[in-house]
């Protein structure tokens, strides 16, 4: 017997309504028409973050695509293309009933099909996390066109916090079945049923998406169009903003430093709502294949060699707060520092360590040698791993940093394992199963896929956790794992979570609907609109 869950399955009316963020009264009512430039940067590889996801592809294909959920503030999902869904009491049937009358941009019928293809081709397949939050789904049938009935081998609490168009874009079946999913024309010419139609993409200027006249949520979006630009210039960017060219920046598009003197001018607002469905760490991950990080005390000494509170406000202006794990505070059920081992910042200690790892100083001061890649997404990843070099050459650790763009970045470090060190962010989400178990588990080292176990980490009592997390059906259960998680993953140090980061958007004055939901800054921007 099917169990309606009642904080799962809500009206339709529920998405109907706008958010709107410090609109004025006299401006309660959205102007349709006019066009939004915004900033994307780095530039996006593909213009669908269904198998090729990074944070630039899915600020500007959320637009075009959707997902079978939406999430509100409260980060409970609501509906997108599924109207409604249904759980049964065992948790091993999912029944997704989905909306009628949607189409593709080409005019062709949304259907279950769609979305049977797009899960078991392309999210359990190609996905970065999806080819684990999905691997509980054995089958999937569909009865009709609009029902999409999920088989699970065990059930699997996480898969109703990834369904939205962040996490698992709907790509259409009629364009991508049979072919080389990678080298698809549709990659950079995307159909989708979202509220933006592609139009052009001048590669290294602009992106530009149109209305798409027949989207399903009625009067959305109410601008005409979007125009992504692409800025390389940290300071190109903050003048862009300053002088009204462009009117939308998320993901800290412009240098720290900037932002408040920016918000000084009046003409700007920044808020930092909009982030936390992906509850982002910035880390550090040791290339456990080199064996002079795969000796535990070397990689406990870098992490007393480094001031985490004097990295945030030197490089990050104060956005962020030290990290004690694998989850961020903000997730507060699966958050805990109970038993979770510290490095705090202690560069006698670490000298100490590494005297006791066999690595004493040679007669020039330097220990040993090693290479530090950064994520290449903004300028702040090359003064945060200058710093890192810095704190690391005073305990005698000698660190080349090395720059790259986003593809170099990629096949370095995920298909040619050619690092010592690798630092970015990471998105645990708002289920860390989603994205915070990856660099724990050692099924999820995948040559080739990115953003997963590149440092070569496993430990058999790290995997039976994760596997158990992924089968229970109990949160409490899950909650308490995810607490011994924590432990291991801080007493093995395969990776050093640094810091949460608060990334924040920059938008002018004139903007309005700029969402505070959890997904905000990388989803739809069908809710925006500018006041005249």
């Amino acid at each position: 017997m099917k169990k309606q869950l009642g904080r799962f399955i809500l009206t339709l009316a529920a998405v109907s309504t706008s958010l709107f963020v410090q609109a004025p009264a006299s401006a309660a009512t959205p102007v349709r028409g006019g066009s939004l430039q915004a900033i994307v940067q780095p530039e996006p590889t593909a213009l669908t973050s269904s198998f090729q996801n990074t944070f630039p592809n899915l600020i500007v294909s959320a637009n075009i695509f959707d997902g079978l959920l939406t999430y509100d503030k409260d980060s409970k999902p609501q509906p997108g293309l599924a109207e409604r869904w249904e759980v049964t009491d065992d948790g091993l049937t999912m029944t997704f009933h989905l909306r009628h009358g949607v189409k593709w941009h080409d005019g062709k019928p949304f259907t279950a099909a769609d979305v049977k293809f797009s899960l078991l081709e392309v999210w359990k397949k190609l996905h970065t996390r999806g080819r684990v939050t999905f691997a509980p789904v054995t089958s999937v049938d569909t009865p009709d066109e609009y029902t999409v009935v999920l088989h699970l081998a065990h059930p699997s609490i996480v898969i109703l916090s990834a369904l939205n168009a962040v996490e698992s874009q709907i790509i259409p079946k009629h364009i991508y079945e049979g072919t080389d999913f990678n080298k698809n024309p549709a990659n950079i010419h995307p159909i989708g049923t979202g509220a933006f139609r592609f139009k052009q993409w001048n590669k290294g200027q602009y992106i530009e998406l149109e209305r798409n006249p027949d989207y399903w949520d009625s009067g959305k979006p109410y601008l005409d169009s979007l125009i992504f630009r692409i800025i390389p210039d940290a300071g190109s960017r903050a003048v862009a903003l300053e002088t009204g060219e462009v009117q939308y920046a998320p993901y800290d598009a412009v240098p720290h430093s900037d932002v408040k003197r920016l918000e000084q001018t009046g003409r700007l607002k920044v808020t930092t709502d909009g982030f936390s469905w992906q509850a982002q760490n910035v880390f550090l991950e040791f290339n456990l294949r080199n064996p002079i990080l795969n000796h535990l005390k070397v990689r406990q000494a870098i992490a007393h060699a480094i001031d985490v509170k004097d990295l945030i406000n030197t490089v990050w202006y104060g956005f962020g707060k030290p990290a004690t794990g694998m989850i961020p505070s903000s997730l507060t059920d699966f958050y805990t520092t109970k038993h979770v081992p510290q490095y705090p910042y202690d560069p006698r200690r670490a000298e100490a360590l590494l005297d006791a790892a066999g690595y004493p100083r040679k007669e020039n001061g330097i220990r040993f040698s090693l290479k530090l890649d950064y994520q290449p997404f903004n300028e702040a990843y090359k003064f945060h791993s200058e710093y890192l070099r810095q704190k690391l050459k005073a305990v005698g650790i000698d660190v080349t940093v090395r720059n790259q763009d986003l593809p170099t970045f990629i096949k370095r470090i995920y298909t040619d394992y050619d690092f010592d060190i690798n630092t970015g962010q990471i998105s645990p989400y708002l289920d860390p199963q989603i994205g915070g178990i990856r660099h724990y588990w050692s099924k999820s080292i995948a040559k080739g896929v990115p953003w997963t176990n590149a440092s070569n980490y496993s430990n058999p009592k790290a995997d039976e956790i994760i596997e158990r997390i992924q089968i229970s059906n109990n949160p409490q259960e899950r909650f308490r794992l995810f607490h011994d998680l924590q432990r291991i993953g801080m007493e093995d140090l395969p990776v050093l979570p640094l810091f949460e980061i608060q990334h924040f958007t920059l938008y002018n004055n004139a903007l309005q609907g700029v969402g505070a939901e959890p997904d905000a800054a990388i989803s739809s921007l069908k809710n925006l609109w500018i006041a005249p």
